[in-house]
């Protein structure tokens, strides 16, 4: 088993989706990461991106994005209103941080698991996280308030 997640198409040929570790449940639905970070990449004003799943009372667990942007000083309302257009609402981050790098592998992978650490290290020495991103419909009206 390599750990990763694949379908098949009709005529048969396979495709891979992410990795199974990566895979988070929100709201009982299956979130792969590397779909979202695609979109959040294909946004104006966003370099990369990497997602993790974290733990939330309402859904069970919410993206949490770590974005490095480029010049263009994109904001959080902007990004999520891109995505918005392009992803359901379950799969749409939670929490945006913006950073300008991202913990990697001498092969320069994302490392992921250093995120996650990052994130319980900041809430157990209670540093204030990220609050939750606002959401929005299509039209731009926020919902959760």
């Amino acid at each position: 088993m390599t750990g990763e997640v694949a379908h098949q198409d009709e005529d048969g040929y396979f495709f891979l989706v992410d990795r199974a570790k990566d895979m988070y449940i929100s709201g009982g639905e299956n979130v792969y990461p590397a779909e979202v970070e695609r979109v959040i990449g294909s946004c104006p004003g966003v370099l990369q991106a990497a997602v993790i799943g974290v733990a939330d009372e309402r859904w069970g667990e919410v993206g949490h994005a770590f974005v490095i942007p480029d010049d263009s000083r994109i904001t959080e309302v902007e990004l999520l209103a891109y995505c918005g257009e392009r992803l359901a609402r379950y799969k749409l981050p939670r929490y945006v941080t913006f950073c300008s790098d991202l913990p990697r592998t001498a092969l320069g992978k994302v490392q992921k698991f250093k995120l996650r650490e990052m994130r319980q290290t900041a809430s157990a020495a209670g540093a204030e996280l990220p609050k939750p991103g606002p959401r929005t419909d299509l039209s731009g009206t926020l919902l959760d308030t």
